[in-house]
Formats: structure tokens, C-alpha cells, sequence
């Protein structure tokens, strides 16, 4: 195959657009494809001061390059989780990675916060992985706000996308539909968040990765085994084999036609966020759900 831009052979092939590229075109049509994002969906502007989440792996990792590359003013944010082993392997790539690209770094340690995962999966009855990302998540938003970012930026790919939309769509989950995209704006004690990876697959992020020379941690979490979005990429990714593209037309046919109408139901009859009783972060009602998981992880040690 030759390359679509420069005829010269290609090294990507990328089915889904019925074309391939060299090394240095590919980089191109990857970062023109981010850009391209960011001013259609006016995820931000060169002056937001953007908190980039960083896990270590090779999709925040893009993220936060391209980013950077572009001429954003990026911030990394780690969360150490604490987990044996795989936690200081991811700790260590972030550090790295942050200091080959001159790009500041906030690291939040779980263990200082007595929210070490491993402590926290004892006292549930239920797997560990919808707590370990409600921790995340409360964290990226504390720290985008305490420390004054316009928007918080994760490393979301497609196929994190549309593993998400078909899940809440079997179950016709109305307040995650309505606020599934790229952009939800800030609101209701909630920092703005953006995802400008959002049209880009795994395959394609792995690929920037590779092409740019970064390390990346690649090894799974060891409480990850048996999650339900592995079995939802896996049946995405026999579909996109035999269909190509038809993971991008769905979740853009998505964002354009069948976003509002969940949007505009949960803006008439969804409940409204209100403040923790004790730490001030949204939730539903009372107590939230980190604060909650304080508790039984207090519980246990006393």
C-alpha cells in the first residue's frame, strides 16, 4: 500500500478510511484530526490552561503530546492508586514522560488519602473497578478546580466511546446519554471536561505512541480481569472488521441526532447535583460516594 499523501509506501493502514500513510504523514493526519476536533466541537481555546489525566498509558500519554505539540498549555495529573507493583511501573512512566516533554506534573497519592485501591476492593462486597474510577474521577475534578483549570482533559478514545454509549444503551441509561460527547461543559460544582481524542481509535493512539518513541504502561490492572466494556470493545471490533468506519458513524450519527433529546429529558426531570455534606464534591443527595467509601475503608481499620 502506498501512502495517500506522499505515495510513498505506507506503514499504516487504517481501514476505516479506506487509505494508509507514510510515518510522518500518519503524524500529520493525526494531529490535523485532534485539531480539527477541538475547533469543531470548541472543546477550548490556546488560552485554557488544560489539565491533561494521566494514567500512564499510551492514549493519556498522546493526549497530553499532541496537546503539547499543538501549542496547549498543558498540566499532567496523576493519581497514584497504590496498587502492588503496577501502580509505581505507571507512576514512573508519567514522571518520565513529563519530564522529556517539559510539561508540569501534579501527582495525588490514594495513600495519603487512606484510599489505597487495594484497601479500598477489601471492603467491597462488588467489584473494585466503578469505585476506582469514582475516586479518579472525584480527584481529576478536585484538583482541576482547587487549582484553577479551564478544562480537564482525558485521554478517551473511540473505542472507550463507543464501548460507553452501547452500554448505556442497553440499558437505557437516560443521564448518561444525555451527557455522553466530547465536551460537557462545567457546571453545578463540576469542572469542564473534554475528550479530543474522541474520534480516534486505539489502534490509532498506539500507533502515535509507537511512531513518537513513547514508553507507555502497558500492562492491565490486576482488578481489571472480567470487566464488561473488554466484552463490548471485543464485539466493536469483530463488527468494525467486517463494517469499516461503522464505529465512527455511529457515535457521530450519535452526538448529531440522537444526543438531544436525552439531554433535553434529563434537563426537565433528571435530579440536579447538590453538595456533600462533608467534602462539598456533587452527588445526588447526602453523602457522596468517595466520602461513603472513607467510611468503610475507616470502618475496617478500626
Amino acid at each position: 500500500m502506498k501512502c495517500k499523501v506522499c505515495k510513498a509506501t505506507a506503514v499504516v493502514s487504517l481501514p476505516s478510511h479506506n487509505t494508509g500513510f507514510c510515518a510522518d504523514c500518519f503524524m500529520s493526519f493525526y494531529e490535523r484530526s485532534v485539531e480539527r476536533s477541538i475547533r469543531r466541537q470548541k472543546l477550548f481555546t490556546f488560552e485554557d490552561k488544560i489539565l491533561v489525566a494521566l494514567s500512564g498509558g499510551k492514549d493519556s500519554l498522546a493526549c497530553a503530546l499532541v496537546l503539547k505539540k499543538l501549542g496547549y498549555q498543558v498540566h499532567g495529573l496523576h493519581i497514584d492508586l497504590a496498587i502492588p507493583e503496577s501502580s509505581a511501573a505507571a507512576r514512573g512512566v508519567v514522571e518520565r514522560f513529563c519530564a522529556t516533554h517539559d510539561i508540569p506534573l501534579i501527582v495525588k497519592e490514594m495513600e495519603e488519602e487512606d484510599l489505597q485501591i487495594p484497601r479500598v476492593k477489601k471492603v467491597l462486597s462488588r467489584s473494585v473497578c466503578s469505585a476506582c474510577g469514582r475516586i479518579k474521577r472525584y480527584f481529576f475534578n478536585k484538583v482541576a478546580m482547587d487549582e484553577g483549570f479551564t478544562a480537564l482533559a482525558t485521554g478517551h478514545n473511540l473505542d472507550d466511546e463507543i464501548a460507553r454509549l452501547f452500554s448505556n444503551t442497553l440499558r437505557w441509561d437516560i443521564p448518561h446519554l444525555s451527557d455522553q460527547g466530547p465536551l460537557l461543559e462545567a457546571e453545578n460544582g463540576f469542572a469542564r471536561k473534554v475528550r479530543p481524542l474522541f474520534r480516534l481509535t486505539e489502534f490509532e493512539n498506539a500507533n502515535y505512541a509507537f511512531l513518537n518513541d513513547l514508553e507507555y504502561h502497558y500492562a492491565p490492572c490486576p482488578y481489571s480481569p472480567g470487566a464488561t466494556s473488554t466484552a463490548y470493545k471485543k464485539l466493536w471490533n469483530q463488527l468494525e472488521e467486517d463494517m469499516p468506519g461503522r464505529k465512527l458513524a455511529f457515535y457521530t450519527a450519535f452526538l448529531a441526532h440522537g444526543r438531544e433529546p436525552f439531554r433535553q429529558f434529563e434537563k426537565e426531570e433528571g435530579t440536579k447535583p447538590v453538595p456533600c455534606e462533608r467534602c462539598g464534591y456533587p452527588t445526588s443527595a447526602g453523602i457522596c460516594g468517595v466520602c461513603r467509601t472513607r467510611d468503610a475503608v475507616a470502618a475496617d481499620s478500626e
